[in-house]
């Protein structure tokens, strides 16, 4: 009878034994205790989004050029020869400042030729005009001999102007940026021979597109760098002079001509030249920094990853107005204070834990 008993009250025990295990299997899975469950930590930096007035930019690559009324591109008045070279490439000179020299024999001739053939030509007209009032000649050979005069002054002006530019003087102060003038070289109107530039009254021509040229407007400021991209040499400040209202047809391009007010160094004309343009500034924009952006789901879509209390990143899709090197403009899914993830954004997926890295020890 003992035997039959024992076995009947164990069957009860054991099951409920089994019953206890699951149920403290169900309770520790609940409460997060398996560490399959818990949460992946990130290291990451964070910082809140500040709301400040933000500047849009048009960015461009342009040229030094002179400006207009302080560059002179001097040559030959007529097809003569170099008889004397006065300056060198890079010499400062001052308005009136003689520089090359032609042979004045030519030039000289001429200009007595044509003195001669003025007193000659005056004499006739008179003769002419009084003999037709007179009646002698007919009024068409006073006519014809009055129109021989107008030639002969109009010659006699030339040739006077010519020798006057048989000697090539600088119609501005400036340096002399180009000297081809060589001691007994034969030359014609066409050789530019030298040219001479104020250098302090250069000007830097950006070239826009069509599209950002309708966002710029005359006096807006722009920030100058050497070279043809951002990151070279800072060279100063200056202001939109004028838009070009026609579009270069090689470079479907318009020349956006700025005036500098400030430089660092002098500019050399012809050197290249980045021109970032301000055409609007936002007061109260939504800033973070760039390395803040991560690329979206579609592309040229943006996403943030903005950190809540518990200390959780969430993706987020945020629409971005303007950039610049280190600043980004969100005009849409953000609001200034809210934390965003920056420096190993990269490395974030959506809900995980963000510990910030801990300062270097002293």
């Amino acid at each position: 009878m003992t035997m039959p008993h024992a076995r009947a009250t164990r069957g009860p025990l054991a099951l409920a034994a089994a019953l206890l295990l699951v149920t403290a299997c169900g309770k520790k899975e609940a409460d997060g205790g398996d560490e399959a469950t818990a949460k992946p930590v990130v290291t990451a930096k964070t910082v809140a989004a500040t709301v400040e007035p933000f500047t849009h930019y048009v960015s461009a690559i342009g040229t030094v050029v002179p400006r207009p009324g302080h560059y002179a591109a001097l040559s030959a008045p007529l097809a003569t020869r170099i008889s004397r070279v006065y300056v060198s490439a890079g010499q400062r000179v001052s308005a009136g400042q003689p520089l090359v020299e032609f042979e004045q024999v030519g030039f000289s001739t001429a200009a007595s030729a044509a003195q001669a053939a003025l007193v000659a030509a005056e004499r006739n007209s008179e003769r002419a005009s009084r003999l037709a009032n007179e009646g002698i000649v007919p009024r068409k050979d006073a006519e014809q001999a009055a129109a021989d005069l107008g030639k002969a002054r109009a010659d006699a002006a030339t040739a006077q102007r010519e020798l006057q530019l048989s000697v090539l003087r600088s119609p501005v102060g400036g340096v002399v940026t180009r000297m081809s003038a060589v001691l007994g070289a034969s030359v014609d109107p066409a050789q530019v021979l030298v040219e001479v530039a104020d250098p302090s009254a250069f000007d830097v021509v950006l070239s826009v597109g069509p599209t950002e040229a309708g966002q710029v407007h005359t006096g807006s400021h722009v920030d100058l760098s050497a070279g043809e991209k951002t990151g070279g040499e800072v060279l100063g400040t200056g202001l939109v002079a004028s838009v070009g209202a026609a579009l270069d047809t090689a470079s479907r391009s318009v020349a956006i001509r700025v005036t500098t007010t400030s430089t660092r160094r002098p500019l050399r004309m012809g050197e290249s030249v980045y021109g970032q343009v301000a055409t609007q500034v936002v007061p109260g924009a939504v800033v973070v920094p760039v390395e803040a952006l991560v690329p979206g789901d579609e592309v040229g879509t943006y996403k943030l990853f903005v950190v809540d209390k518990a200390g959780t990143a969430i993706g987020r899709d945020v629409k971005v107005g303007g950039r610049t090197e280190t600043k980004a403009e969100i005009t849409e899914g953000l609001k200034g204070g809210e934390l965003v993830v920056t420096q190993g954004a990269f490395g974030v997926e959506d809900s995980v834990k963000v510990a910030t890295p801990r300062p270097a020890a002293p």
